[in-house]
């Protein structure tokens, strides 16, 4: 039987072997079968033309991301950064020009294909300060203490085990360390069924985090002044065409939607004691 973890290499796989050959227009998490292209609300505007312009297109093609971890997490020159899921690569490399050469970006990937395509285009990038990584968010191939910040852009979501992603990013994180994530929230109670309709549309595959228990989740492991901002609020309109795709009664989904999904910037630290 699949697990979700097979299914995100599979999905992500793919789309890295479509984006190398030149047969993919940009996606979103859910593909371009689904939400892509310039319309899609959900990846829609996340990078400025200044950004884009610097970069590979073919690391833009590759970017699944709902945020711009990158244009809030206040990079420093010289720090050590982590993305979790770097995909592409398109928060790495922005990441490493903000760190400048004495910092450095480790990009974590767990698809061999999302991998060669990043390596790919940092090369065409130029950029020295970058490494890739192979590796999952559950079980992170870095020492204890031994980054400054966590970036991850519509990752976490995906993951079956959120408690152990937390975990993992806390015991990697020197003290005082921040983490800094852009993600999908579900605000508020959301019947099952409803939720997973979403989910069709905006996650994909996994659970969205709630933002009572995503707060929960982090103090429970350590993190300090955590906040939870969000960044775009998904209307029913956006998901009416996808949905109703599928044989879902979009309109019964009304009450349950307006306000409730949403992209969010997640930031929290780890004390400096």
């Amino acid at each position: 039987m699949s697990t979700i973890r097979d299914t995100v290499r599979e999905k992500y796989g793919d789309l890295a072997r479509r984006v190398a050959t030149g047969k993919s227009e940009r996606s979103s998490c859910c593909g371009p079968a689904s939400c892509g292209g310039s319309s899609d609300p959900i990846t829609r505007n996340l990078y400025d033309d200044a950004q884009k312009g610097d970069l590979p297109e073919k690391a833009v093609l590759a970017s699944l991301g709902c945020g711009n971890p990158t244009a809030l997490a206040e990079l420093r020159p010289g720090e050590t950064v982590l993305d979790l899921g770097s995909g592409g690569g398109i928060d790495v490399l922005l990441s490493a020009r903000r760190v400048g050469p004495r910092g450095t970006v480790y990009g974590l990937d767990m698809t061999d294909d999302m991998l060669e395509l990043a390596r790919e285009n940092q090369r065409k990038a130029g950029v020295e300060n970058a490494v890739f990584l192979k590796g999952e968010i559950e079980n992170l191939p870095l020492p204890e203490a031994s980054v400054d910040v966590i970036l991850s852009n519509c990752v976490i979501n995906l993951s079956a085990d959120k408690d152990r992603v937390f975990e993992e990013a806390f015991r990697v994180l020197r003290p005082g360390g921040r983490l800094a994530v852009s993600d999908v929230i579900v605000r508020g109670e959301v019947p099952p069924e409803i939720r997973r309709n979403m989910e069709l549309w905006i996650g994909c595959i996994a659970g969205a985090l709630e933002l009572s228990d995503c707060e929960r989740k982090l103090a429970r492991v350590g993190f300090e002044g955590i906040t939870i901002e969000p960044t775009r609020v998904y209307r029913l309109e956006d998901a009416r065409e996808f949905l109703a795709t599928e044989g879902v009664d979009v309109d019964g989904l009304a009450p349950w939607v307006a306000d409730r999904f949403m992209s969010a910037f997640i930031r929290a630290m780890k004390p400096r004691a």
